[in-house]
């Protein structure tokens, strides 16, 4: 049989090639970057991954950490054997638990454009929706309810803003709006 076309080739080595990055090029790799503050904090690189989530009190896999009954043929049901981690670093959990219990904070937004079409469409019209609809500047061709769900939304995510908007019109507050 004939061998491989390249197999016989003598290795060179290659100067251009800097070691010292590739060294660290691959310990990168090998050590991803652990975006979780909490986590990356108590990280210890010498230690493998399951051994570092176990002392945060973590789980690596987590049919292991939450068994499941075993039902087998003969003796009925079999108790699984309770999993017996010691938590070294119980201030991690704490510290995750605290972020996780905090609300939410609402950040959507709408564009400049959105508001000013909205804030538009009501200082000409108020609250009819089919004016809106015909209106000039509705360059989109909104139907009637698309306009009305567009300044629903705004009055949801601008709340402040747009009771002020009301206010600065001078007039009272329509009955749809």
């Amino acid at each position: 049989m004939p061998k491989a076309k390249k197999s016989g080739r003598k290795k060179k080595y290659n100067y251009e090639q800097d070691r010292k990055k590739l060294k660290k090029k691959f310990i990168k790799k090998s050590n991803p970057r652990i975006e979780n503050p909490q986590i990356r904090n108590a990280w210890d690189n010498r230690k493998s991954t399951a051994r570092n989530l176990q002392d945060m009190g973590l789980a690596f896999d987590p049919n292991r950490a939450l068994p499941l009954k075993k039902t087998s043929l003969f003796s009925g049901e079999i108790e699984p054997k309770p999993s017996t981690n010691i938590v070294i670093k119980p201030y991690v959990l704490n510290q995750l638990e605290e972020e996780a219990s905090r609300p939410e904070k609402d950040t959507k937004t709408l564009s400049s454009d959105l508001i000013e079409y909205v804030q538009h469409m009501i200082r000409e019209h108020g609250d009819n929706y089919k004016a809106m609809a015909r209106d000039e500047k509705n360059y989109y061709q909104d139907t009637p309810k698309q306009i009305r769900r567009k300044v629903a939304e705004y009055k949801r995510c601008h709340p402040q803003q747009f009771d002020a908007f009301l206010e600065s019109l001078g007039v009272p507050r329509p009955a749809g709006l």
